[in-house]
């Protein structure tokens, strides 16, 4: 779900944090707890696991946390409560939540093409960025090709530039708007239309008018040459084949993922963040209801039922009357997360400490997060 790469090594301050308080149940705490530890217990396991979930009462409610496994396989060091991970496609809600705050301020036209903002930038085999619009980006209906599907094993520092002319050097998947195909171009492509209308890099935008208006005191963009993770965190692993021992890969320059998957943050810091999107603090009503609408099926990269908005994904809950909670997930070496907040601000996310590399595994997390969210 949200992966940043598929097959290839390529990554206002004023509120409180949430806090552990009697706001959930015991048989809730156990529900999740039991489910981490079923995740260790698993086919080809995780290190380790980490959750937090967020009851009802919104964005200002108050959580727990909860960890299983090992943080460290060489010290045998515990997993740090809350720890950083890198969050990798959560990241492209982050950036979608900017253009939308700059569609509302009306320096952005979600149905404008790309080339009013990137004029003769995006130019390939079949590919026409006066043909694509900002909502096709932000939508994954553009056509263009997944820059990530050719970087093979070369980790080093990238600028988004690099990273959309390799994807420039493939031919167009479909006509922009024909079909939905997830492509981390699409969002490469949004973060530089941000630069270019705002003068100011992503990283800075993000931190303005996301990370610190809502209090995000654990989630960063890593800046260039920034490999480490700064916080406690546990160290991710990554197996080269599918038998072959786990190996720490936690330090890695994060580069090639950018606007579609940089990001570094905790589940708490996520929870806060989609439920805050969802109460309405991070984008006028018009934009938060176009992120919203108009999903289309994703249930190959997502999982059943699931469904792509604008950056903002939503999945049905396997109880109560069939409600939807929503969210994005994300992928990276070293790490997986998936999860979301529902609209009464329910909010759960889970971690676990190596990439999944297949449906079961990525069912398996999905699974804590709808025991989660529905107890």
């Amino acid at each position: 779900m949200g992966v940043v790469a598929v097959g290839v090594l390529a990554p206002a301050g004023a509120f409180a944090a949430p806090t552990s308080a009697p706001a959930l149940s015991a048989t809730h705490t156990d529900a999740v707890q039991q489910g981490l530890n079923a995740l260790l217990r698993s086919d080809d396991p995780p290190p380790a696991a980490l959750a937090s979930v967020q009851g009802r009462g919104g964005w200002e409610g108050r959580g727990r946390s909860y960890t299983a496994g090992v943080g460290d396989l060489a010290t045998g060091s515990k997993v740090p409560r809350d720890g950083q991970v890198r969050i990798g496609s959560n990241t492209k809600t982050f950036t979608a939540v900017v253009v939308l705050q700059l569609v509302g301020e009306g320096k952005i036209r979600l149905d404008a093409s790309v080339d009013t903002y990137l004029r003769g930038v995006v130019r390939g085999e079949g590919i026409d960025g006066r043909d694509i619009t900002v909502r096709q980006l932000l939508q994954q209906t553009s056509g263009l090709p997944n820059y990530s599907n050719y970087l093979g094993d070369d980790v080093r520092y990238y600028q988004p530039r690099e990273l959309l002319d390799l994807a420039l050097q493939h031919k167009a998947r479909f006509d922009p708007g024909k079909k939905w195909e997830y492509s981390n171009t699409n969002y490469v492509l949004a973060g530089l239309i941000v630069e270019e209308v705002t003068g100011r890099s992503l990283a800075e935008e993000m931190d303005r008018r996301i990370i610190k208006r809502i209090g995000l005191r654990h989630t960063y963009f890593p800046a260039p040459g920034d490999a480490a993770i700064r916080g406690p965190h546990p160290k991710g692993y990554y197996r080269e084949s599918a038998r072959g021992p786990l190996r720490d890969i936690t330090e890695i320059d994060p580069s090639w993922g950018w606007a579609a998957g940089q990001l570094i943050s905790t589940n708490s810091d996520l929870n806060r963040f989609y439920t805050a999107l969802l109460g309405g603090r991070l984008l006028p009503e018009a934009q938060l209801a176009q992120m919203r609408a108009d999903t289309l099926p994703a249930d190959e990269t997502f999982g059943p039922g699931a469904r792509y908005g604008l950056g903002l994904v939503s999945k049905p809950l396997p109880c109560g009357d069939g409600g939807l909670y929503w969210g994005h997930g994300g992928s990276f070496p070293g790490y997986e997360t998936r999860g979301g907040a529902t609209d009464d601000g329910r909010a759960a996310n889970v971690a676990v400490t190596m990439q999944l590399s297949d449906a079961a595994s990525r069912a398996r997390v999905d699974h804590v997060v709808e025991t989660a969210l529905c107890r």
